[in-house]
C-alpha cells in the first residue's frame, strides 16, 4: 500500500522533497546563521531537534568543517568553549533553548534555525535561519527536522565538506521522491516492536525514527549505535520484531538477526542501489503514521503531547 495523505502528518510527511528542494535553493540567505569553516561549534535542540543536531554534528566534523558537539539544551557544558553555538527550534518557544541563548549573553556568538519569525528566538540568537515554508501545524515534528538537515546538508556540500560516500543533496531529494510513494514492507507493518540503528551520522536518523514511532503510534521502539546492537539489544528480537538499519549493516547482523527470528531492515543506504538515509527516515515516518491509523489513534493528535514545551512563566 502507498501512502495517503488522510491525515495532516501524512500530508507534510509527502511534502518534504519539495521542502528540502527549497532549502537547498534557500541557502544563501541562510548562510549567515550557519557555522563558518573551521570553528568549533556546538548544536543545541531538544527532542526531535536534538537528534539533527547528532546527525549534523556528526556530518560536519566527518567532512572536516570544524571540530562539532551535539547536546541537548538542557546538557549543554556551560564550562567549555565554542566559536559559536547553533540551536535548532521549531517553534521558537522551546525553553531550555531559550534559556540557553540567553545564558550566553553574546559572549558566544550564536545561530538560531527555526519555522517561525514571529517567536522569541529571533531576539535571543545572533542571527536566525527562518524556514518558514517547512513549518507544520502538526505536533509531531517531520518535514522541519528534515528540512534542517537538508539546508545543512547543502551548505556543507556548497563548502566542499561533506564527507566521502554521502550523497549530493539533489540525489538525496529524488530518493525522497522514491520513499513517498514506496509500498510499505506488510511484515513490517504488522510487526510488535522495532529497533533502530545506525552508524555515525545516521544514528541521529535512527534515534529519530524511535522517537516518531513512539510518538505517532505508542509503539515499542529503541535505538543504538548499530555495532551496539549485539551488545544486549539483541536480546529483545525474536519474531513479530524488527531491527531497522540506516545504512548498511554491520557485516554478520543480518545472521544474528534471522538466527533469533528476527526481521531485518536494511539495504537503503549511502551506497549504489539504496535509498539516501535520510529519504529513508521518511520510510519509518510513513510507517509510524500506518501503525496509529491502524491502532485507531489519530496521528494529529499524538497522547501527551504539546507542538512547544514552555516551563512556566519567562522572567523578564
Amino acid at each position: 500500500m502507498t501512502t495517503t495523505a488522510s491525515s495532516r502528518t501524512a500530508r507534510e510527511i509527502a511534502s518534504q522533497p519539495d521542502t528540502w528542494l527549497r532549502a537547498e535553493e534557500s541557502l544563501d540567505r541562510h548562510a549567515p546563521a550557519l557555522p563558518r569553516r573551521g570553528e568549533r561549534v556546538a548544536v543545541v535542540g531538544c527532542g526531535t531537534s536534538w537528534f539533527m543536531a547528532l546527525a549534523y554534528a556528526a556530518l560536519r566534523e566527518a567532512g572536516g568543517h570544524g571540530e562539532t558537539d551535539a547536546f541537548a539544551a538542557s546538557e549543554f557544558p556551560h564550562g567549555r568553549r565554542y566559536d559559536r553555538v547553533l540551536a535548532i527550534t521549531r517553534s521558537g518557544t522551546t525553553t531550555e533553548v531559550l534559556d540557553l541563548l540567553e545564558r550566553l549573553g553574546g559572549n558566544t556568538p550564536s545561530g538560531a534555525l527555526t519555522a517561525d519569525p514571529a517567536t522569541p528566538v529571533m531576539a535571543a540568537a545572533d542571527a536566525v535561519a527562518v524556514l518558514d515554508f517547512a513549518d507544520e501545524e502538526s505536533v509531531v515534528q517531520t518535514r522541519f527536522a528534515t528540512t534542517v538537515l537538508a539546508l545543512l546538508r547543502a551548505h556543507l556540500e556548497a563548502e566542499d565538506a561533506l564527507p566521502a560516500g554521502v550523497r549530493p543533496l539533489d540525489r538525496a531529494i529524488a530518493d525522497a521522491r522514491e520513499a513517498v510513494t514506496r509500498e510499505l514492507d506488510a511484515t513490517v507493518c504488522a510487526a510488535e516492536q522495532f529497533t533502530f540503528l545506525g552508524t555515525g551520522w545516521r544514528y541521529g536518523l535512527a534515534l529519530e525514527a524511535g522517537l516518531k514511532m513512539r510518538e505517532a503510534a505508542g509503539a515499542w521502539t529503541e535505538a543504538y549505535p548499530a555495532m551496539e546492537y549485539r551488545h544486549g539489544p539483541i536480546s529483545i528480537t525474536g519474531p513479530g520484531r524488527v531491527a531497522w538499519v540506516f545504512g548498511p549493516p554491520p557485516e554478520g547482523l543480518g545472521e544474528d538477526v534471522a538466527r533469533v527470528g528476527g526481521s531485518l531492515v536494511a539495504g537503503s543506504g549511502d551506497g549504489p542501489g539504496g535509498l539516501d538515509p535520510l529519504a529513508d527516515l521518511i520510510l519509518a515516518q510513513r510507517l509510524a503514521v500506518r501503525i496509529a491509523e491502524a491502532r485507531g489513534y489519530d496521528p494529529d493528535r499524538p497522547r501527551n503531547l504539546t507542538r512547544s514545551v514552555v516551563l512556566g512563566p519567562r522572567p523578564e
